[in-house]
């Protein structure tokens, strides 16, 4: 986000530094004038940062929003499939591989001597008959 805020910075950089110019030349030349005048600057360099700073953060929120929407997909295609595997898994494989969980030993120690992975049957289960 911080990256964001200086590219929008960036933007309007000439801007506010014609801004403060401004106030700075004001500043020098009505020495003890108008402080009405000195606030007004003062509030104009505020309403631009904060206008910045809102365009940013609303940039950064549309980002996240998407990024938790496909986060949020990928979480249900993997319930999918995690269901189907179980339903396809033998009751000797859950019971290994809840033995594993248990044990803390990584999942992919399932020995290759066994029957063949339930992808495998699930990508051949699931293609059906092609009309």
């Amino acid at each position: 986000m911080r990256e964001t805020f200086f590219q929008v910075l960036g933007r309007d950089e000439m801007a506010m530094k014609l801004l403060f110019w401004e106030l700075e030349q004001h500043l020098k030349s009505s020495s003890g004038a108008s402080v009405v005048a000195i606030d007004n600057k003062i509030e104009q360099a505020m309403d631009l940062v904060k206008s910045h700073l809102m365009y940013a953060v609303r940039e950064e929120v549309e980002v996240l929003k998407e990024q938790i929407k496909e986060l949020v997909e990928r979480n249900s295609q993997l319930e999918q499939e995690n269901s189907v595997l179980k339903n396809l898994a033998s009751p000797e494989q859950l019971a290994q591989f809840q033995a594993q969980v248990q044990s803390g030993s990584p999942p992919s120690s399932i020995q290759g001597s066994q029957q063949p992975a339930p992808s495998v049957q699930l990508a051949s289960q699931t293609a059906g008959p092609s009309a």
